[in-house]
């Protein structure tokens, strides 16, 4: 053991390491012109000394065994057939230096995605962590200074997780705060407007994916590169119309917490509203003639007959994406979703048989004064009314016209006019005294259980309706009235039923009747043709449901999207939902959504949200989707002095469970040297500053 002199510090025992580096590698580990080795020699405070295939390392103890981890790391390196240079080295040394325990040649070799020979990998320690955050959190922050790799490397497990098929699509997006000046003022269309910047996503993806099929992926909504504004308006006008299980109710009148009915028939929570202004609106209707209002960001899940062709899962599309685009070779491109199963009412307790009251609004006479009465020519239908009847009876009057009669009671007084039950019931259904033009289905039945909806339209469809086959195809089924409520009201029933329906008006004048009848027509007839699912029985008289059956069924409902046109502007809303697949249930029945699933998302520059902005953003978050959020918190241009949403939501967020913040520095910029050396001299600077204005007034635009 060496001696010490009283007051001086003992000199560090000398030490001497030498070793042997397969001829293989000695190349690649030395760099060509010895460039690896004169960085070693810059970074390493051991004397290093090669002679062939011979390193001797000679210096202090802890000098040298530092420099045999350094070497240790850089053979794995090697040995993993990476190539190694300058940088390669500096990176090895800084992270052997912080002490931790991850390998650096486990951290440089990791791979996340190759195209033409160049492989994408991290670079530093922090950026590892940044990426296996990635893998193992819903929702991840990357804050650090420009050239830290954060939108790069998240760019890259983007396009990692779309080709494993991990996600449907990926959405990147970013605030365009920089010109200083509002987009309207800019001169060129929209999208010349906004492409300055989202040029660096474009860059950074034409690395990562062939360029040629960017195009085609953008077209066909599975890459979506879009200004933040545009994730914000995924609305409809505040008057538009949601299913809830009491009814329809304008969206601008939800409220968080409120359930609403989602695509599986079953009412879902609200969990966000967010009003977005005026916005420009579009009308989306279908070929059955439902539509809807919503703006040009709106989404919609979605497929072609491609994707169907190919087991292709649905895609979603906004809008505008749509427009110009809704024909294939002269058929309707974009097919929509049906519900998957019927509607959920609660159950309400209703005055009148459903079935028996279907039969009566189709083939009943109910007068408001005289005994009503049943015309039918199925005889079957005759007992069917008489038990769903409590207290009357079905009387023959000759032909195929039948009486319902109040049946007496031993309690009746004689003499005096009771009161008919069937007729009592009609009146407090506001249905007494209504003719054939005029009838309609009560509340109490359109919005009931689906047990209740089906025996109605089953009602309905045995005396107005009956299936219509045709040679080589499936069987339709037809209904016909004179009166526009119920002609409604039967579309209404079959789609919350999850069918389709579509209307035609026959005109009275010039039509004939047959050659038995009487007169003229007096009325347009309306004809509904409906398709329902398998599993829906439309008909309970043999005859019809034998008929209907021995042509092979309804076949599928489906629905198409037939025009988007523009509807002119109006205040509009968006809402969230916590329905897995985001749906829910809007005007006519049509299931739409602004929630994004199945996707991976990018924010970039995101000091530059507000607040409100960060919070909208980070609740678009759907089920099976992934959030990256970019941000250097120091490079700040929101207008006004308003405060960065990336600051404050690391307060708000810190330790929420599957959200993760990773802090990137000066240490983990991958571009020139020099930019981290300008990254530190601000830093500097900056602390300086703030240790200069400490107690006094801040100053003025300090962010």
């Amino acid at each position: 053991m060496a001696g010490t002199v009283q007051g001086v510090p003992a000199e560090p025992t000398p030490a001497q390491s030498q070793f042997t580096i397969p001829a293989a590698v000695a190349l690649t580990l030395l760099g060509s012109a010895d460039e690896n080795l004169i960085a070693l020699e810059q970074q390493l405070d051991a004397d290093i000394h090669v002679r062939g295939n011979e390193v001797t390392l000679t210096g202090a103890q802890p000098d040298v065994a530092f420099a045999e981890r350094v070497f240790t790391e850089l053979l794995a390196l090697a040995g993993k057939g990476q190539h190694i240079g300058p940088d390669a080295v500096r990176r090895t040394v800084s992270m052997l230096s912080a002490d931790t325990a991850e390998s650096p040649a486990d951290v440089l070799s990791m791979n996340i995605l190759s195209r033409r020979g160049r492989t994408i990998r991290p670079k530093t320690l922090n950026q590892k962590r940044y990426v296996d955050a990635i893998d193992k959190h819903t929702v991840v922050f990357g804050i650090g200074p420009a050239g830290t790799g954060k939108t790069y490397l998240a760019m890259a497990k983007a396009v990692q997780a779309l080709q494993a098929k991990d996600v449907n699509r990926i959405i990147l997006t970013r605030p365009a705060v920089e010109a200083g000046e509002r987009l309207g003022f800019l001169p060129g269309t929209l999208y010349e407007k906004i492409d300055p910047y989202l040029r660096p996503l474009y860059d950074a993806l034409h690395d990562m994916v062939d360029p040629e099929s960017i195009p085609s992926l953008i077209q066909a909504g599975t890459i979506e590169i879009a200004p933040l504004a545009y994730m914000r308006g995924r609305s409809q006008p505040r008057f538009s119309k949601v299913l809830t299980p009491e009814g329809w109710c304008p969206i601008g009148d939800l409220q968080v917490g409120d359930l609403v009915i989602g695509s599986n028939g079953e009412p879902t929570p609200v969990l966000g509203v967010y009003p977005q202004g005026e916005r420009d609106i579009y009308r989306v209707t279908a070929q059955d003639g439902s539509g809807t209002l919503c703006c040009g960001e709106h989404l919609w899940t979605v497929r072609t007959a491609s994707d169907k062709r190919r087991n292709r899962p649905w895609r979603v599309l906004e809008t505008r994406e749509m427009i110009g685009k809704l024909r294939a070779a002269h058929a309707r491109r974009y097919e929509l979703p049906l519900l998957t199963a019927p509607v959920y009412f609660p159950e309400r307790e209703v005055l009148i048989d459903p079935y028996a009251l279907g039969l009566l609004l189709g083939d009943g006479c109910i007068p408001k004064g005289g005994t009503p009465s049943f015309a039918t020519a199925d005889l079957e239908l005759i007992p069917a009314l008489d038990a769903a009847l409590p207290g009357i009876k079905v009387r023959a009057r000759g032909g195929y016209n039948y009486l319902i009669n109040r049946v007496p009671r031993p309690s009746d007084v004689e003499g005096r006019i009771m009161t008919h039950p069937l007729k009592q019931a009609l009146r407090t259904l506001d249905l007494l005294g209504n003719k054939a033009c005029s009838k309609f289905v009560p509340d109490d039945y359109l919005y009931n259980s689906p047990d209740v909806r089906l025996a109605v339209l089953q009602g309905l469809l045995d005396t107005d309706g009956g299936p219509v086959t045709q040679a080589d195809r499936t069987c339709r089924i037809q209904f016909t009235t004179t009166s526009i409520l119920l002609r409604d009201d039967v579309i209404s029933l079959v789609r919350s039923l999850g069918g389709v329906a579509y209307t035609r008006r026959r005109m009275a004048e010039g039509r004939k009747r047959s050659p038995t009848a009487r007169g003229v027509h007096r009325r347009d007839a309306h004809i509904v043709d409906i398709r329902l699912p398998e599993d829906v029985e439309p008909f309970r008289l043999p005859r019809k449901r034998d008929k209907y059956h021995e042509a092979g069924g309804g076949g599928r409902p489906a629905r198409f999207i037939d025009s988007i046109e523009p509807a002119g502007a109006a205040e509009a809303v968006c809402i969230q939902v916590a329905a897995e697949d985001s749906l829910y249930v809007t005007e006519d029945f049509l299931l739409t959504h602004n929630t994004l699933n199945d996707a991976f998302i990018i924010l970039d520059e995101a000091q530059n949200t507000t607040p409100e902005q960060m919070k909208m953003f980070l609740t678009r978050l759907g089920f099976g989707s992934k959030i990256v959020v970019t941000g250097d918190i120091t490079q700040i241009d929101l207008p006004g002095g308003q405060r960065s949403g990336l600051r404050v939501v690391r307060e708000i967020l810190e330790g929420v469970e599957d959200v993760h913040f990773t802090m990137l520095t000066s240490g983990d910029v991958v571009r020139h040297r020099l930019v981290g050396d300008i990254v530190d001299a601000y830093e500097k600077w900056q602390a300086v500053r703030d240790g200069a204005d400490h107690g006094g007034r801040a100053v003025k635009g300090k962010p």
